[in-house]
């Protein structure tokens, strides 16, 4: 069945202290295009998240998030800025001389004064988390909340290109009766215009006191009937309609092929207009233009 380039998911693993959360949204595209959020730290896995998307995604507009928290101290590192403090320490020793400050502040008060400079302590949460030794353990935690993301994602899709097919096929059915009324209606048509046209020549002929020549004028009917005959254009339909229900029940990404055959039927339609001068005939055709344009706007939804 096809599948919807339209999907969501979620996904959320948390493995050794540490929690991925993973959402994936995706909407119509010509082409593929994938686009990944993650926090700078991670980019080593940015290659492999393309790569297993890329196994799933043939089509669409793809945006993935990753969000990361890490609650073990290791992934914690915290950094001293010695220079800055001891330039601190020497502009507070200063004052402290200059003030007498020596017995009135203990020094508790000073550590506290270090502590507060965003300067001289500083904090980097997950420096420690991109070492070599834990890239393993945090593409093992990442790599199961991206296949929870992915499975969600695909049954959205597959949900929906179900539906997207049940709605083709509905459209198809009704095509498929146009095309059985075209066909009935197509030699009556010519046999309605012959009528005409000889009650039109022959009441002009009367007028200059001539006679119909039987033979000319059904050697003209022949041609006329020739020019306008729609069978080629039909049977050619009757392919594309089954060819449409053949890739309706086909895997994998049909999209592309399925827009192709929805401009060939649409061709079919245009020349069955053009060679049309019957008024019933060129309602039937606007019918069919309207519901082959209906199929085409599904289509471009489908992966």
């Amino acid at each position: 069945m096809p599948r919807s380039m339209t999907g969501f998911g979620r996904g959320e693993c948390t493995r050794y202290d540490r929690r991925f959360k993973v959402e994936i949204k995706a909407v119509n595209h010509r082409y593929s295009d994938i686009t990944i959020k993650l926090p700078r730290f991670l980019n080593p896995f940015e290659d492999r998240i393309k790569k297993r998307l890329s196994k799933d995604i043939s089509r669409g507009k793809v945006d993935l998030w990753v969000n990361f928290d890490s609650y073990t101290a290791k992934d914690v590192t915290v950094k001293i800025n010695e220079a800055f403090a001891d330039a601190y320490m020497e502009a507070m020793t200063n004052l402290s001389t200059r003030y007498n400050w020596e017995e009135k502040v203990p020094s508790e008060i000073g550590l506290q004064l270090l502590a507060r400079n965003p300067d001289i302590i500083t904090f980097d949460k997950y420096e420690a988390a991109s070492k070599d030794d834990t890239l393993a353990e945090m593409w093992e935690t990442l790599e199961e909340a991206l296949e929870i993301a992915l499975s969600q994602f695909n049954e959205m899709r597959l949900a929906e290109g179900n539906a997207l097919a049940q709605d083709i096929n509905e459209k198809r059915s009704c095509i498929q009766e146009l095309r059985t009324n075209l066909a009935a209606r197509a030699p009556i048509a010519v046999e309605e215009h012959a009528t005409k046209l000889k009650d039109r020549i022959t009441e002009l002929l009367e007028k200059t006191g001539h006679q119909l020549d039987e033979s000319r004028f059904l050697t003209e009917v022949a041609i006329m009937a020739d020019r306008s005959t729609i069978d080629e254009e039909l049977t050619r339909l009757d392919s594309h309609l089954s060819q449409l229900a053949t890739m309706l029940n086909e895997k994998g990404a049909i999209g592309r092929k399925l827009d192709f055959l929805i401009q060939e039927m649409n061709r079919e339609a245009n020349t069955i207009g053009s060679k049309s001068g019957d008024p019933e005939l060129s309602k039937l055709v606007v019918e069919l233009k309207s519901e082959v344009e209906k199929i085409r706007e599904q289509v471009q939804n489908i992966e």
